[in-house]
């Protein structure tokens, strides 16, 4: 007598990860549709032989969107959305595999596995000069102001200028990377009468200056890293005439009267003398002749 005795497969065994939790890392400005993490490092193996169906989740509230897997069959993680390091840090992924599809009525076996992305800052912005305004919302662009100061005609100074509204001073917004910048003069600096440190931004004069027109100076502020990440600030120096004196005024005390009712911008007169109106004047000892 022969007997055949066929058996068969019950779908007693869950799906097994090599790597139940592994954790990448990648820089802020990775391009769209760049793999995160390879397929067979996320593959799982099933003792009963089942295909394998996969889903991907993220539990990180807010990075929900940025990683998709390539296929239902196919666990490799790709990029699907630009990243910003300002707005994403970091998230978790936790990724299913089951042995049969989602939905199924069947006896469905399900293993996870937990991937944890690190997103590293990229040096993706050009120095900013301080102070600046914000410009937009996510704060990624910041505007700043000219720098003003002023020098005396036929003299020169041996500090660094004083600058409004204060001294140049450039950082990398990339804080996190904080790459090291320097300065340098780029325009504005008629027969050379102006040089900036490279390391701190402090102005000085290499000589006096002869007439009495403005420098608009262009200052650039590079990254030592990187030539092609600049900003360039303008720096308005004023060429005065040397003040000795400070002003002063005539009297100390000055007594005016007015009358009820007047009306607006109606003058002002002098206390004893209703007829002459009061005017209060300021001499200066540099222009005796003012």
């Amino acid at each position: 007598l022969e007997i055949l005795v066929t058996i068969l497969n019950v779908n007693d065994h869950s799906p097994v990860f090599a790597r139940a939790n592994l954790t990448a890392a990648l820089p802020e400005d990775t391009k769209v549709n760049t793999t995160v993490v390879a397929r067979e490092d996320l593959s799982a193996a099933d003792a009963d032989l089942d295909t394998i169906f996969y889903e991907l989740t993220t539990i990180v509230p807010g990075t929900a969107g940025y990683f998709a897997i390539k296929g239902v069959n196919n666990p490799e993680i790709y990029l699907q959305k630009a990243l910003d390091y300002e707005k994403i840090k970091s998230t978790t992924l936790v990724l299913y595999a089951r042995d049969r599809p989602v939905g199924s009525t069947d006896t469905t076996n399900t293993a996870t596995a937990t991937i944890n992305i690190i997103i590293e800052q990229a040096d993706t912005k050009p120095p900013w000069f301080l102070p600046c305004t914000f410009t937009n919302a996510d704060k990624s662009i910041c505007i700043s102001s000219p720098y003003t100061g002023r020098v005396n005609l036929s003299e020169m100074s041996t500090e660094p200028l004083v600058l409004q509204p204060g001294p140049i001073y450039a950082i990398d917004p990339d804080y996190v990377i904080n790459e090291k910048i320097v300065y340098s003069i780029v325009g504005g600096n008629a027969d050379k009468v102006f040089s900036v440190d490279a390391d701190t931004g402090n102005l000085t004069m290499n000589r006096a200056a002869t007439a009495p027109d403005s420098y608009l100076l262009q200052v650039m502020a590079t990254q030592v890293n990187n030539i092609q990440k600049y900003s360039v600030a303008s720096v308005e120096i004023k060429v005065i005439n040397k003040s000795d004196h400070a002003p002063s005024f005539e009297s100390r005390v000055y007594n005016g009267t007015v009358f009820v009712s007047l009306a607006p911008r109606s003058f002002v007169f002098q206390t004893g003398h209703p007829s002459s109106p009061l005017m209060i004047r300021a001499v200066d000892d540099d222009f005796p002749d003012v």
